[in-house]
């Protein structure tokens, strides 16, 4: 199912005017109203008023983590702090959290695409999503909630943990998708064999999973466990949460939809930050195309993925396939 098929099918060379636009208003937002990107784009020499958008992004350096914490909490804000509808929290264990802030406006892009990744993991109006993400600081249990609510889904805030909470909704309320944790679904499998209960005594058909990396074996465990077809949801705090990416439920694992009308993605080398080829494995990089409370240019992730174009599918936005470690500490996940 396509949420909004006139974006998810936009021709790529309308995608790609649609970006240039939106990047040269964002920088141009940026130099009007936040001082660290109006520092970043002097040291790059880069004048918003000439800025040539996609072309020139490469220009800038990168925006890291330890930016966010050395603008704490609130410095990277492009906006009055009475304008901010919502604070979330990274879920980081080490130092300050990294803070993120989002605009009523930036709240319904959210839920759009949000919902327009549960349409392509499979879900349709009038369904019910038992939401086993945590809701709080962590933008997962909002995230998924709102985006769920704009698709038509009943949802079942159930929040994380409380696994015998967990089993007896899925066996008294029915709902045909749950959102959760790769290895909490792990758990709930586990779980629901370990007490004898039949699939036949639950109703789910899906699974969306995401916050961690998984591997086809732990989707292949899922997928057998509760007898669901799981799908990844892809997102990060400090770009919006989840949403940023989502699997098509008949095109798993061939890569996640990266909603580019909203995020505009880079893979660059991990040493020296030059863009690899379509395709080759390196660090994950995003711009936000049309956030107002907090925008982000050229966030380096430190996921180590590869983008790339498949022409033969349903959506003309580009794929990134499976994270395959960090750049930090080069773990390789593979299977």
């Amino acid at each position: 199912m396509l949420f909004q098929p006139e974006i998810e099918r936009l021709p790529l060379p309308q995608l790609r005017a649609l970006q240039n636009v939106r990047l040269q208003e964002q920088v141009a937002y940026l130099a009007a109203r936040v001082p660290f990107y109006q520092r970043k784009f002097a040291e790059a020499g880069i004048n918003p008023a000439t800025f040539q958008g996609l072309a020139d992004l490469p220009k800038l350096g990168f925006t890291k983590k330890t930016d966010f914490r050395d603008n704490y909490p609130f410095g990277l804000f492009a906006v009055p702090e009475a304008e901010v509808a919502r604070l979330h929290c990274s879920s980081g264990t080490t130092g300050k959290a990294t803070v993120v802030g989002y605009t009523a406006g930036d709240l319904g892009i959210f839920a759009e695409v949000v919902a327009r990744s549960l349409a392509a993991a499979g879900c349709q109006p009038g369904m019910k999503l038992q939401n086993a993400y945590g809701y709080g600081l962590f933008t997962g249990g909002l995230g998924i909630h709102y985006g769920a609510e704009k698709l038509g889904l009943t949802v079942i805030p159930v929040s994380g943990g409380s696994t015998d909470r967990q089993l007896q909704l899925l066996q008294d309320f029915r709902p045909e998708i749950i959102c959760a944790t790769p290895s909490y679904a792990q758990v709930l499998a586990e779980e629901l064999q370990r007490r004898g209960i039949a699939p036949e005594a639950i109703n789910l058909k899906l699974a969306v999973l995401g916050a961690e990396p998984w591997t086809e074996a732990i989707r292949q465990q899922v997928q057998a466990g509760l007898h669901v077809a799981a799908t990844n949801i892809y997102g990060l705090s400090e770009i919006l949460g989840p949403g940023i990416s989502q699997e098509d439920v008949d095109e798993r694992g061939t890569g996640s939809y990266i909603w580019e009308d909203h995020f505009y993605p880079e893979v660059v080398d991990k040493d020296t930050g030059e863009p690899v080829a379509e395709g080759e494995l390196g660090v994950l990089v995003f711009s936000t195309l049309t956030k107002k409370a907090m925008p982000i240019l050229r966030y380096w992730t430190g996921d180590i993925t590869n983008i790339y174009y498949d022409h033969s599918v349903k959506r003309t936005h580009v794929k990134m396939g499976p994270i395959r470690g960090r750049a930090d500490d080069m773990l390789i996940i593979r299977g």
